[in-house]
């Protein structure tokens, strides 16, 4: 079981350089968690798309998939934790988010975010050396 960031979650379902990699990760580990947070954080990234060209019925379309895939795969929290680890770190709230919920499942965070894997090396891990260990 592993913390899925965002990112990771959106990978799986928009085409980028990093598809192929997330799909590596859903293959060694179907078990992904995410705090409810993801989301706004997926709607808002299918925003950016639209603003450079995707339709909204694209739009609707992959987050009604995105919702469907994660469904009874959310988890909250703790919000001591999240404070914690932002105040320790530099960091926002919104990324302690995943940091936290990992920690409290005691399970990696699975992440592109550069930021995270530096400030929490125990915790956050890349796609590509999740899919290499």
């Amino acid at each position: 079981m592993i913390v899925a960031d965002t990112n990771l979650i959106l990978y799986l379902h928009i085409s980028s350089d990093l598809s192929s990699v997330a799909l590596r990760v859903l293959q060694k580990d179907s078990r992904w968690i995410t705090p409810p947070l993801w989301q706004s954080e997926f709607r808002n990234a299918l925003a950016g798309y639209m603003r450079r060209g995707m339709s909204l019925e694209m739009a609707r379309a992959i987050m009604k998939d995105a919702l469907q895939v994660m469904e009874e795969r959310q988890v909250i929290p703790n919000s001591n934790r999240i404070l914690t680890l932002a105040a320790n770190s530099s960091c926002t709230a919104y990324d302690c988010e995943f940091v936290a919920l990992a920690e409290q499942l005691g399970i990696p965070l699975v992440t592109a975010d550069k930021q995270l894997i530096k400030a929490f090396p125990d915790i956050a891990i890349s796609l590509e050396d999740f899919v290499a260990s």
